[in-house]
């Protein structure tokens, strides 16, 4: 069986050695059901998106930013347990709890000054484990350098969408 950290190790060794096959490339596709209520297919998986009824929604399924705070949270969580293992700092489990905060009138054009993202996005993340304190401040510190949606959060990302 391989282990985290001995895929985490090997996949690093590949990539420091392999920059065109560095970069991957992921890919969705969303498509409409009924009112807001809508389909993403992501590789094999099918996933339901729609809104709460003060939305305008049905309620069928998570929103659109809860989806956002669920891939940070989720990727958070990914990105401490294969951290971890890499830097041999035990963890039996790992768990990551956040809220958002929108200012509605930026979605709804009510005022131009609001942005229609989240204000600010809070939370915490609580472990399992027996290492230091000091351990898991290193280890935050790590998994905030190195966690993918944190950065899509923290960082401006070129994004373009055109009309087909």
């Amino acid at each position: 069986m391989v282990t985290f950290s001995k895929l985490f190790s090997d996949t690093r060794s590949a990539l420091a050695s392999e920059d065109a096959q560095a970069t991957v490339r992921f890919c969705v596709a969303s498509r409409g059901r009924n009112g807001l209520h809508r389909t993403v297919s992501i590789r094999e998986f099918s996933v339901d998106v729609d809104e709460p009824p003060a939305l305008g929604g049905n309620d069928k399924a998570p929103n659109p930013v809860e989806y956002a705070l669920a891939a940070l949270a989720t990727c958070q969580e990914i990105t401490y347990r294969l951290h971890a293992d890499a830097l041999g700092i035990p963890l039996d489990d790992v768990s990551v709890r956040l809220e958002g905060e929108i200012d509605l009138r930026g979605f709804f054009g009510a005022a131009s000054s609001v942005r229609p993202g989240f204000q600010r996005v809070t939370g915490s993340v609580s472990f399992d484990s027996t290492a230091s304190a000091d351990d898991l401040a290193r280890l935050k510190r790590v998994v905030d350098a190195h966690c993918p949606v944190l950065d899509l959060f923290s960082n401006a990302t070129p994004v373009r969408i055109d009309i087909a």
